[in-house]
């Protein structure tokens, strides 16, 4: 007879990650709490030595588990080698990394005064979407605003990219390619000389 897992707080982190697409949609300040899905990771393979994140408390990742696994979503195929290779997934960090300078280079911009604040979210760094219900002005200073439009266009496109791979792949395909999964992985690597288990390989 099989076990029944012990739920624990953490499998309930999923939430956490609806919570904050939400949050973002009617107000786009709520985009700057995206920068603990990139810090928490790294100080922790830092501090640990290990992808415990990735593999326990990254919301995300849970939220593709549930809807691709218990709503049966996804059609559970294996990711293509391809996408398990160095050069895929080094060459997806390498440009979500450009992307994300350009982010934060249109931000300075804004900071700066040289360019005035664009209300846009960028869907897969192409589709420009008016997201202009969503800031109407605040103390702060217009880049804060920028950066939290270019930040919640980082996290809505991974989002639908891991989507995607979900339905065609397994249900945490994303896991395999996610470029916080393989900067902690090269974190691991270099403190424990091992490669760290993802869960998306599974």
């Amino acid at each position: 007879m099989k076990k029944k897992k012990n739920i624990m707080w953490y499998d309930y982190l999923w939430i956490a990650s609806v919570l904050y697409l939400l949050l973002g949609f009617f107000n786009i300040l709520f985009a700057w709490l995206g920068l603990l899905c990139f810090f928490i990771p790294l100080i922790m393979a830092i501090a640990a030595g290990n992808k415990a994140y990735c593999n326990r408390y990254c919301g995300r990742g849970q939220f593709f588990e549930l809807i691709g696994g218990r709503f049966g979503l996804s059609r559970r195929r294996d990711v293509p080698k391809w996408m398990k290779s160095k050069i895929f997934r080094y060459g997806f960090l390498t440009f979500f990394f450009a992307m994300f300078f350009l982010m934060l280079w249109n931000t300075y911009l804004v900071f700066a005064g040289v360019q005035g604040l664009r209300q846009v979210v960028t869907l897969l760094w192409t589709f420009r979407l008016p997201w202009r219900w969503a800031y109407h002005g605040t103390l702060f200073h217009p880049g804060v605003a920028q950066f939290a439009f270019g930040f919640y266009s980082v996290m809505l496109t991974s989002t639908l990219i891991g989507l995607i791979t979900m339905v065609l792949f397994k249900p945490r395909s994303w896991c395999v390619y996610c470029p916080m999964g393989t900067m902690t992985q090269l974190i691991c690597r270099a403190k424990t000389g091992t490669k760290g288990r993802q869960k998306g390989d599974k």
